[in-house]
């Protein structure tokens, strides 16, 4: 059976168009037709312009007809979470508040995509201002999970997360400030890396802040990282420029020491069927030479109340920025947060503030006796599409296991281990040492060539209508 061109990865796309195989318009034309089968039932894209897009595939296709690629990606499709700016268009946070500017230049990962000569098909869609880790925006119509209509895709990266698993091209970039990468990754099926902090570099640059590839091979996410992590002087705290063999990604586990965090302090439940393919994949490291040992929770109910509290403040000071006829428009879960944090006192919001500091001081000491960590990247399966979050009863519960490694810069990445019986994606997050992005992508290659085969990917009209 033929693959569609759709679903050929970055690095199978490459090589055919080396070979004079395949073109990259008609890659794209096929991109394009995926794209308008689905959004009419995923929301996942912003600011299409079809026309460009297939434009800059027939200049791809024209380098390559003279054996003179442009770069690492040439004529290779991707798209870009709206808050990463591209040139012309307006990035609009994923808020009805946003005043809506075409951007005067490309972030710097788009630039670095343009250099590559890849083509950007679309940007995909956000809730206001990244603050969930849910779909729901007061600008974007709702983003849908394309495994089951009526189920969320997670937050913040959502348009990414389901597009990737819809087949919107091969590669895919989101952010991640508490789990926005991983989330959706996970809720929709799909390989997501947060890199270490400054290892992408962003503009503006902001703590805990990072950019990340979505992708549905680890091979993909380690070809866009060859990319995206080269230098821009625009982002004044990113890592110094390092030669890193990013595609080199065999891996021998024997002897790599592994902590395996399955519980919680505030012993709240995991969902069963999440726990258990994450400890069915943790077999697999052990079975493979890997030193697998429980790590418990290190994280304090104090310290999560510190990051919501912080949080919260800048949803106020975002608030407070606006004119109040536009400050109106945003989600009421913005304005929900930033009323809470008026009620803080200056006090109080720096206590918020150095209880992110306990945490990071924590997650690098929890962890540094291992060379790796898996765990959840959710403690729930994906919940209703329409929701928030997964229930108020447990403050930043949806981000439990994955924003500690935020605030602790260390890489963190979601493979897919397994599916509910409902059909939903489980994720499992490998998190590292600082800085050892690489390591974490070539744990993720082990896993995913032992894990069981996967689903077929989901088609439009499989599933029941949204409610």
């Amino acid at each position: 059976m033929t693959t569609p061109l759709y679903e050929l990865s970055a690095v199978q796309l490459l090589e055919q168009y080396r070979d004079r195989v395949l073109s990259p318009v008609d890659v794209m034309q096929a991109v394009l037709d995926r794209i308008e089968r689905w959004e009419p039932s995923i929301h996942a894209s912003y600011g299409l312009d079809a026309q460009a897009a297939l434009a800059a595939a027939k200049a791809s296709e024209a380098r390559w007809a003279q054996g003179a690629p442009q770069g690492d990606l040439d004529g290779v499709p991707v798209t870009l979470k709206e808050n990463i700016a591209t040139r012309g268009t307006p990035t609009p946070l994923g808020s009805a508040a946003t005043v809506l500017v075409p951007a005067a230049a490309d972030a710097p990962a788009a630039a670095r995509l343009r250099e590559a000569g890849a083509v950007i098909v679309t940007k995909t869609t956000m809730p206001d201002f990244g603050f969930l880790g849910a779909a729901p925006s007061s600008f974007h119509p709702l983003t849908r999970n394309p495994w089951d209509l009526s189920k969320n895709t997670g937050g913040s990266s959502s348009g990414a997360g389901a597009a990737a698993a819809a087949g919107y091209g091969p590669l895919h970039l989101g952010s991640d400030i508490g789990g926005s990468v991983r989330i959706p990754a996970n809720f929709c099926g799909v390989f997501g890396l947060k890199p270490s902090q400054g290892r992408v570099p962003v503009d503006p640059p902001a703590a805990a802040r990072v950019i990340g590839p979505m992708t549905r091979t680890v091979a993909d996410a380690a070809l866009l990282m060859q990319v995206v992590s080269r230098p821009d002087p625009r982002d004044f705290v990113s890592l110094p420029a390092q030669d890193i063999a990013w595609r080199q990604l065999a891996r021998n586990l024997k002897g790599v020491r592994i902590g395996l965090w399955t519980e919680t302090a505030g012993k709240w439940p995991i969902d069963p069927e999440v726990k258990d393919a994450v400890l069915a994949a943790a077999r697999l490291f052990e079975q493979a030479g890997a030193i697998v040992e429980p790590l418990a929770d290190w994280t304090t109910q104090e310290m999560r109340l510190g990051m919501a509290h912080f949080f919260t403040m800048r949803c106020r000071v975002d608030l407070a920025a606006m004119p109040p006829e536009r400050a109106a428009l945003a989600a009421p879960y913005i304005h929900a947060a930033a009323e809470f944090a008026g009620s803080l006192t200056p006090e109080e919001t720096f206590r918020a503030f150095t209880r992110l500091q306990h945490m990071r001081a924590a997650t690098v000491a929890a962890t540094q006796p291992y060379d790796y960590v898996l765990s959840p990247v959710s403690p729930v399966l994906p919940f209703a599409a329409q929701a928030t979050n997964s229930g108020a009863d447990t403050p930043m519960k949806d981000s439990h296991f994955t924003s500690v490694f935020n605030q602790s810069e260390q890489p963190a990445a979601s493979i897919n281990c397994g599916y509910a019986k409902s059909g939903l994606p489980i994720g499992l997050q490998i998190a590292g040492r600082r800085f050892d992005d690489l390591g974490v992508l070539q744990m993720a290659a082990f896993y995913e060539g032992v894990r069981a085969a996967q689903a077929p990917w989901p088609e439009p009209g499989q599933q029941a209508p949204a409610m």
